[in-house]
């Protein structure tokens, strides 16, 4: 058994290469010898969100808080509410964050493939973002 005390791991900034707007990542659990999941909370101010990403096996989110905006490659922009779960596929390029005008937050937890987690990508445009809406 292990127990990660809160606190243990320090907030950090989400890196602008990654995500745009304000977004914090509060880190919950990493890969280790026995366990391929990594997780974190992430909260997306409004107008905030990932680039354009995939995770190489798939990624789940559960919104916590706030109202949420997600889509993949292809699809319509879904909104998502507290309690949600959303389940991205395998290599499936999808972004999400928060709504234009109410912040978001989720906990994102997805597998590791050979020490990887996420494939980043292009970023989001303000065209893709407001005409998805």
């Amino acid at each position: 058994m292990e127990i990660t005390r809160t606190g243990i791991k320090a907030s950090v900034k989400g890196p602008a290469d990654w995500f745009s707007g304000a977004v914090r990542i509060d880190p919950l659990f990493d890969p280790n010898n026995t366990r391929r999941a990594a997780a974190a909370t992430v909260t997306f101010e409004p107008g905030a969100r990932t680039a354009w990403h995939t995770h190489p096996l798939g990624q789940t989110i559960i919104i916590t808080s706030g109202l949420g905006w997600v889509q993949r490659e292809g699809g319509p922009v879904e909104e998502v509410h507290p309690g949600d779960i959303v389940w991205f596929e395998a290599d499936e390029k999808h972004w999400h964050g928060a709504s234009a005008t109410v912040g978001m937050s989720h906990i994102a937890i997805q597998e590791s493939l050979d020490g990887e987690v996420v494939d980043w990508l292009e970023q989001v445009t303000e065209e893709q973002y407001s005409f998805n809406r």
